[in-house]
């Protein structure tokens, strides 16, 4: 099919459909105790904490509340680190990386209990991941896995051979996987707008489309300037995450732009195919992801009606969801050829973002505090990530946090533009078709 477009095609969210971030009409105040740079899930959540522990909070946006990858990603809810154990513990030790993967962990505990207690509703379920091995050695290593992640999450984890695979999930162009209980899926757009709401309820001021240009120390404080005028704190958390470096400036937080490496992740999603049609390909509605370098992650739609399909089309900086959307209909038909005649209703884009170490990082730089380094499973990570840095901020934390460490590293002349990801992106898919072609 030379066009996978419906007619009814939009360049942007399918979960705005239901929930787009709305405009406020707050304004700037000329004070604050506490300023969060970053309306996401990491400035929300950490407002909130403030608000519970009796700070007054600020909330500023560059855009609307929620607009970025808090509206935009895939909904698919975990916890844990993206970096191997072992391959951590031998670089930290094989007590504190143990400390690191279980922090990670109680990120997927605390977002359900956040979900329940503030009554949001964001089509949450906890649904369980199947996650496929693009290779017999992924699968291999799949299996090493799987009793680490079971005693880390405290829910089922097992391994299903490629010869039952379609019970998981209707196709043949993988090796099999490993199914992950602790896991769910929610509407992004749904919970970024019930996070903003519990923040407000609890007493935040959230103010959407300022741009901070710089955070200066003034005295015991800090000055934030912004270019809808000046507010001043006694503290300020950032938590920018993937949109730290902003076209022009070097952003709100400078060192912290020079550790964060922003990368273009896409999403289409299908017409509605049927609920009947999309149980036929995912039996039991799980979400869906694989072991490629440069991964392909999928999903059924929270209603059940379409098929939601994400990946890194391509490193190119300055791709649009417009030219991302064919690669994507093509690979997701290379898995399931059974969809290769469905029309895609949606496109877009949003930035996640990648650390050199691989690890989330929260911690405080020049009396500024910050949560940042989702590693591309932001839903939970991020609302986790942001708690912590006000527990930090507030010094309120019943014990150290282990993901607040003071290596965070960065590369030379790196100034937060990626330009870096064309070369490493096309590597990583060189290494992928390699690994199939041998396997």
């Amino acid at each position: 099919m030379a066009e996978p477009l419906a007619s009814d095609f939009k360049l942007a969210p399918y979960w705005w459909e239901a929930a787009e971030p709305g405009f406020r009409d707050s304004v700037l105040p000329p004070s604050s105790e506490v300023v969060v740079v970053g309306g996401g899930y990491a400035g929300l959540s950490a407002a909130l904490t403030f608000r519970r522990l009796g700070h007054e909070v600020t909330v500023l946006d560059a855009e609307r509340i929620g607009w970025g990858a808090s509206s935009r990603n895939g909904g698919m809810v975990s916890g844990g680190l993206k970096v191997p154990l072992d391959k951590l513990a031998g670089h930290v030790g094989k007590e504190k990386a143990e400390d690191m993967a279980a922090a990670a962990s109680a990120a997927f505990p605390f977002i359900e209990e956040l979900i329940e207690r503030e009554k949001i509703a964001c089509d949450y379920v906890r649904c369980g991941a199947f996650l496929c091995a693009w290779t017999p050695a992924h699968y291999r290593a799949l299996a090493k896995k799987a009793e680490t992640l079971a005693a880390l999450t405290g829910a089922s984890v097992r391994l299903v051979p490629r010869e039952r695979q379609h019970e998981e999930f209707v196709t043949d162009h993988y090796h099999g996987g490993l199914v992950k209980e602790a896991t769910g899926s929610l509407h992004p757009g749904k919970y970024a707008r019930g996070l903003a709401a519990a923040a407000e309820r609890a007493g935040a001021l959230l103010v959407d489309r300022v741009r901070v240009q710089a955070i200066d120390q003034e005295g015991s404080g800090f000055k934030v300037r912004t270019d809808k005028g000046q507010i001043r704190a006694s503290g300020v958390i950032v938590t920018v995450n993937g949109y730290a470096k902003p076209a022009t400036g070097s952003g709100a937080l400078p060192w912290l732009t020079r550790r964060l490496v922003p990368v273009t992740s896409y999403i289409i999603a299908t017409e509605p195919l049927g609920r009947e049609r999309v149980r036929s390909i995912f039996p039991k509605l799980r979400t869906v992801s694989d072991t490629k370098r440069v991964l392909n992650y999928f999903r059924p739609s929270p209603d059940g009606q379409r098929i939601l399909w994400g990946g890194r089309a391509s490193f190119r900086l300055g791709t649009t969801p417009r030219e991302a959307a064919p690669v994507l209909h093509r690979t997701m038909t290379e898995a399931l050829p059974v969809l290769k005649n469905v029309r895609l209703t949606h496109a877009w884009s949003g930035n996640v973002t990648f650390t050199l170490d691989g690890l989330p990082h929260v911690g405080v730089h020049d009396g500024i505090h910050y949560a940042a380094g989702c590693q591309g499973s932001g839903v939970a990570m991020m609302s986790w990530l942001g708690h912590q840095a006000a527990l930090l901020a507030s010094k309120a934390g019943n014990a150290p946090f282990a993901l607040n460490r003071e290596r965070f590293p960065t590369l030379p002349f790196y100034a937060g533009r990626p330009w870096f990801l064309p070369v490493v992106g096309e590597w990583f898919r060189l290494r992928d078709r390699l690994d199939r072609l041998l396997a």
